[in-house]
């Protein structure tokens, strides 16, 4: 027969939660003066509004790698965006560059969400429908068209073109857009008359020189600087001057008159012999609207940095600028117009500024939300406590005070057992240990009223 007593029984495991809960809790319970309930209900809430502001924080991190789609291998667009690359790179932003064909595909992609791109070059005028889901956040620089053509003759008018073999761009750039809203107003259509060839800027070039094509359309979406200083310099090779440039700027909205002035490309062998006049579009660096805030500013500083200066065609300073086309400014670009980067983004480092902003934005009104809870839940819960107790002190008053000048038995048995109701339910109040001493001091003065009652009864 074993005789070893039994081991001693375990606490269970609930028990021990609740110890554990309720020695996490007393801290609470004893400084504000709360309920286990509401002192658990308050480090829920904080605990809720600190886990939100953490997510916050993380959640609105800049991403570190965005994608512009660009142009062609070569082209100005493409050329812009290695130079943009390099200024979010020294701010650690990698900037994927995706080719295309121009400005058509770069739009055609950012207005496809299944398309992951964030930011794209797009030609002024190449969609007419305003608006979209996409915001721009300025244009960034003129974008003229020039035009080369072969013969011995100058020509100024586009309709002088009727007939010839013309090379307007490859499809998907905004060159050959522009081409054919050009040539539409001149009475040029496809089909008709005048073989329009689509070809990229190089092809169209080197047909040109070799004699197998009469006149290309070319602009920085599709073409370098570089091809298209080989053609001013190229013999036999012209460079059309818009004569009606004037007209056409009033007719197209979006398009501005330039000027080529003489000898600006090559002062010794003064090309181009004469001021040319050009027209042309501006380019809009566009944006998907959730574009980071801090790599909407990220990106204007680098079209600052890369399109500020002055050239043949512009001013120093004249871009990026909020011109609004078919697309509104974004509120973010407006800000950064209005009043450029922010303090922070001035001051500290791109990452450490991110964090910094974060910081604030996270936290800070988290904080200014939680102190002032802190403070007035308490308060609150303080004062329903003290209202439970004054009432069974009311209760007592008039109790006292109905026993005054009462002699018969009857009466004080029936105040007896309402004060025996008062006790009962005195008895089962749950305050905090911060109100002992007004539980307690009613509880006394509970025995002080019925010796009191107890004592009348007894005396003769």
């Amino acid at each position: 027969m074993n005789n070893e007593p039994p081991p001693p029984a375990k606490p269970s495991l609930e028990k021990g939660r609740k110890m554990t809960l309720g020695r996490l809790l007393a801290p609470s319970m004893d400084a504000f003066g709360l309920s286990r309930s509401a002192a658990l209900t308050t480090i829920l809430s904080i605990s809720a509004a600190l886990l939100l502001a953490v997510f916050w924080f993380f959640q609105s991190a800049p991403p570190k790698t965005i994608t512009i789609t660009s142009g062609p291998a070569g082209s100005t667009f493409q050329t812009n965006a290695g130079q943009y690359r390099a200024i979010l790179a020294s701010n650690g932003v990698t900037l994927r560059i995706l080719p295309s064909q121009g400005s058509l595909e770069n739009l055609q992609r950012l207005k496809n969400t299944a398309f992951a791109v964030d930011v794209g070059f797009v030609q002024g005028g190449v969609t007419n429908a305003a608006g979209g889901p996409l915001v721009s956040l300025g244009s960034i620089a003129y974008e003229p068209l020039l035009i080369f053509y072969r013969g011995a003759g100058s020509l100024s008018l586009l309709s002088e073109m009727a007939g010839k073999r013309l090379a307007i761009g490859a499809k998907g750039s905004g060159t050959r857009d522009l081409a054919l809203a050009l040539l539409r107003l001149n009475g040029i259509e496809p089909g008709g008359a005048t073989q329009l060839t689509d070809l990229d800027a190089e092809d169209a070039a080197k047909a040109l020189l070799a004699g197998q094509v009469d006149a290309v359309f070319l602009m920085g979406d599709s073409a370098s600087t570089n091809l298209m200083g080989q053609l001013l310099r190229s013999p036999g090779i012209h460079l059309f001057d818009f004569a009606q440039a004037d007209g056409y700027t009033r007719r197209i909205s979006y398009l501005t008159k330039l000027v080529l002035p003489q000898g600006s490309v090559e002062f010794g062998k003064n090309i181009p012999a004469h001021d040319v006049n050009l027209i042309g579009p501006t380019v809009e660096l566009l944006a998907r609207p959730d574009l980071h805030p801090a790599l909407s500013d990220l990106l204007l500083a680098a079209a600052q940095e890369v399109h500020g200066g002055a050239d043949l065609l512009k001013r120093r300073g004249e871009f990026p600028a909020p011109l609004e086309h078919d697309f509104p400014i974004s509120d973010d670009a407006g800000r950064f117009y209005k009043s450029g980067k922010s303090f922070l983004y001035r001051s500290l480092p791109f990452w450490l500024a991110s964090v910094v902003r974060r910081v604030l934005l996270a936290f800070i009104p988290a904080i200014v939300v939680l102190i002032p809870g802190l403070r007035v839940l308490p308060a609150l819960f303080r004062l329903r406590i003290r209202l439970r107790i004054y009432r069974w002190y009311r209760e007592l008053l008039a109790l006292e005070r109905g026993a005054q000048g009462t002699s018969g038995s009857e009466k004080r048995c029936e105040l007896l057992a309402k004060l025996d109701h008062i006790e009962s339910e005195v008895n089962r109040l749950k305050v905090p240990a911060p109100f002992a001493d007004q539980f307690y001091g009613l509880r006394e003065h509970i025995q002080f009223v019925r010796g009191r009652l107890t004592d009348g009864a007894e005396s003769p």
